[in-house]
Order: structure tokens, then C-alpha cells, then sequence
């Protein structure tokens, strides 16, 4: 059973031209790309030796990594910028919504090592699992090449939103506003967000926001506030338009 679920994902010699880098150790690649339910899944049909290692410490090493060549550009790029409008940019540039439209435009969910019953549940397109995948690769490079071919990758995949944010002079990026690009580069019409419920006591109120591009439903979230609400569902849709080529 192991042995046919391993057959059942594609060589990464491709993947490696999409990130413009080569491993010498391809293993790392391989780890980037598993996800925990795969190893356990592994490990179980094999009931004896070492399963895969998954990518839940390479995550933790890419997260860091990233977050600090952010930093480092936008503090370079922005000095006359404030601490508290470089950490809102931060923190959209490095959020799941974001990180996950990037991996998707990487293609990293088609080469991700998955479980069958992860599989059977759309993790290839879950955001949460896109974004641990970049996280992942980050760490992967990182270590088999060191700072320097890490912070290019990084740098390049980001050009498109860090060109935008030169251009557009903003002083804080949202899901909301990614959406509002994305829709505008697919023309399609401007997103529409519409509260459906409203739900609990005043002091505890939830809403409920459906959101739609002309007459299309995107996505439907809830939140504590209309802006949370809405933020929700622009991440969301997100990663629905991001699945329509």
C-alpha cells in the first residue's frame, strides 16, 4: 500500500523550474511537500521503519524566515514609514489569504503529499495548507542554499503585491483590497458584500456576510464586526478565484 501511495505524486523536476531553484538535496523538496496526514498515512501501511518526515518544523523555520525578508525589505524600502503602518503591511503580506494565493499560483497543492482522507476533503485547495506549503518550500531553500537564492525566491514571488503597494502608495493592504485587484485583473465586477444575518445578543452580535461579484456568489463568512466579516469572506474568495484559471 505504501509503495503505490507514493507513485501517486509527481516528479518535482518541474516544480523546481516553477521555483527557479535546483536541491541538492532533494529530500527537503520532499519534505516541503508532505503534509502530516501522508506521513501518519505511511507509517501505518508500512507498520515498521521511519515514515516521511512531514513539513510541520519546516513551516516553523519558513515562517520565520519569510517574516524577517519582509521586514528587511519594507524597512529598507520605507524608512520614513511608521512601526505601526509597516507591521499592517506585514502582516497582509505574510497572511494565510495571501500566502495561499501565491502557492496556488505555484501550483504547490498539485505537488502536495497528502493523506487519502485529506484528499478526499479538498486539502490540495484548503488556504491553510497552501500557506504552510510556501512556509515550507522557504525553509526547504533556505536550507539547502543558504539566505542569499531564499530571499530572491521570496522577493520574487512577492513582486506582484510589493510593486502594487509601490505604485498604489498604500498604507495598509487587506484581503479586501487583493480581492478587489484580482477581480479587476480577471475582469470581473467589483466585489459586492451583503449582510445576510445577524446573529446574538447586541453586546455578542455576529454577522453575517454573503459576498458576490455582480450576481456570482464568492463566499460567505461570519464575524464579530462587518469589517471582520467581510475580511473572512474576501480571503475566502480568494482562494476560489485563485482556483479558476
Amino acid at each position: 500500500m505504501a509503495k503505490q501511495i507514493l507513485s501517486n505524486f509527481p516528479k518535482l523536476g518541474g516544480l523546481e523550474k516553477r521555483l527557479g531553484h535546483n536541491f541538492s538535496q532533494p529530500e527537503l523538496l520532499e519534505r516541503a511537500l508532505t503534509h502530516s496526514s501522508f506521513s501518519h498515512e505511511v507509517g501505518a501501511a508500512e507498520q515498521r521503519g521511519v515514515p516521511p518526515k512531514d513539513y510541520e518544523g519546516l513551516e516553523f523555520l519558513g515562517d520565520a524566515i519569510l517574516s524577517f525578508v519582509i521586514s528587511e525589505f519594507l524597512f529598507q524600502s520605507y524608512p520614513s514609514r511608521s512601526e505601526g503602518a509597516l507591521s499592517k503591511i506585514k502582516a497582509f503580506l505574510v497572511s494565510e489569504s495571501h500566502l495561499s494565493v501565491i502557492s496556488k499560483e505555484l501550483n504547490l497543492g498539485a505537488f502536495s503529499r497528502l493523506g487519502h482522507g485529506e484528499e478526499k476533503t479538498g486539502g490540495r485547495m484548503k488556504g491553510g495548507i497552501l500557506a504552510d506549503l510556501f512556509e515550507s518550500v522557504v525553509a526547504a531553500i533556505h536550507l539547502d542554499g543558504g539566505m542569499e537564492p531564499t530571499r530572491r525566491f521570496i522577493l520574487e514571488q512577492f513582486s506582484s503585491s510589493l510593486q502594487s503597494l509601490a505604485e498604489n502608495g498604500l498604507d495598509f493592504w487587506d484581503s479586501k483590497s487583493l480581492l478587489q485587484e484580482t477581480l479587476h485583473k480577471k475582469h470581473l465586477p467589483k466585489p459586492s458584500y451583503r449582510v445576510v444575518r445577524e446573529l446574538g445578543r447586541d453586546h455578542e452580535k455576529e454577522f453575517v456576510i454573503e459576498l458576490y461579484s455582480a450576481d456570482r456568489f464568492l463566499a460567505q463568512a461570519r464575524g464579530r464586526s462587518k469589517k471582520e466579516a467581510q475580511q473572512k469572506a474576501a480571503e475566502q474568495a480568494l482562494v476560489v478565484l485563485e482556483a479558476v484559471r
